[in-house]
């Protein structure tokens, strides 16, 4: 009697080991890569590492419009150094201008208001004198005398009202004239501008805006604000060298100066997406300056920072 040799088992081998051939070839081979550069290390024996944000020693300026209108012509572009009071844009005044047209008629027509009525007091001062030079009371009665003493009143009244007018047209025509200087934007302080977003014939808003028009910023020299976690905060002194490097190309560094601790501590924002990360830490910001300049270091990059502890853990 002939064994019979069992096919089933021997079909689910073969299907079995062409599969874990076919998976092996469909697997892709990675092969190792180098970062682009090096990551940033720190040259102290002891430090306190940190992330932070370059910006303007006079922080960014965030600028706007008072009024709403029209941009009829924009005088700078990122980049610029500009001098405190130096015009940013300025907006479409077509409408201001008549106005002023109109405040300025208002005035002479208030002036010769005051023309009339001065003359109209003269007359009857005048008349009522001749009235008082009379040396017989019987040739003008009481109550004329009176009368005239009302009209002089009258007319005093009148001139006044005439210069009072004159003085509202004078404040209205002020008003147009500072609305029309109001119209061009003009720099806070003297800075260098870091962004532009409004164009000639755009329409501006006037007040706070989610993005303003212009950015401006003192950038001589450069800060750096810092953001340390709250449970190494007090291992920062104030006399402690600290160095930067920029994101990107740890070769790029610089020496920092302490300016000043923030002192309100923060919830951390800029989170570096680290598993351990606690996103309930709070930050102590602390603000430094270049103390090397260097073109390749721009307002809003990040820099990995390195604070000596000499004292502190390894």
């Amino acid at each position: 009697m002939k064994r019979r040799i069992p096919v089933l088992p021997i079909i689910a081998v073969l299907t079995a080991l062409v599969a874990g051939v076919s998976i092996a070839r469909m697997q892709t081979t990675r092969k190792p890569t180098e970062p682009p550069s090096p990551p940033a290390r720190s040259a102290f024996q002891r430090t306190v590492a940190a992330v932070g944000l370059i910006e303007a020693n006079s922080e960014n300026i965030r600028i706007g419009s008072p009024l709403a209108g029209i941009v009829e012509e924009v005088h700078v572009r990122a980049g610029d150094a500009i001098d405190a009071g130096a015009p940013l844009f300025r907006l479409e005044t077509r409408h201001l201008r008549a106005a002023l047209g109109d405040a300025d008629a208002a005035l002479q027509v208030a002036k010769s208001e005051v023309g009339i009525a001065s003359a109209e007091l003269a007359d009857v001062r005048q008349q009522l004198a001749l009235a008082q030079s009379i040396s017989d009371k019987r040739a003008i009665s009481e109550d004329d005398l009176q009368r005239r003493r009302h009209a002089v009143a009258t007319a005093e009244a009148r001139l006044a009202r005439a210069h009072a007018a004159v003085e509202a047209a004078g404040a209205e025509r002020q008003r147009v004239r500072v609305e029309i200087e109001r119209s061009i934007v003009r720099s806070p302080i003297a800075a260098t501008v870091l962004k532009v977003n409004i164009r000639s014939g755009e329409f501006a808003s006037a007040g706070a805006l989610a993005e303003p028009l212009l950015v401006l910023g003192d950038v001589e020299p450069l800060f750096v604000r810092v953001d340390v976690d709250e449970h190494e905060a007090g291992r920062v002194r104030a006399e402690a060298s600290a160095v930067a490097s920029l994101r990107g190309n740890a070769s790029i560094t610089s020496p920092l100066r302490f300016v000043r601790f923030e002192p309100l501590v923060i919830p951390k924002r800029a989170l570096t997406g680290d598993s351990a990360e606690r996103v309930d830490t709070r930050v102590l910001q602390i603000i430094y300056a270049f103390e090397r300049k260097d073109a390749r270091f721009f307002v809003g990059q990040q820099v990995d920072v390195f604070i000596d502890d000499p004292k502190g853990r390894a």
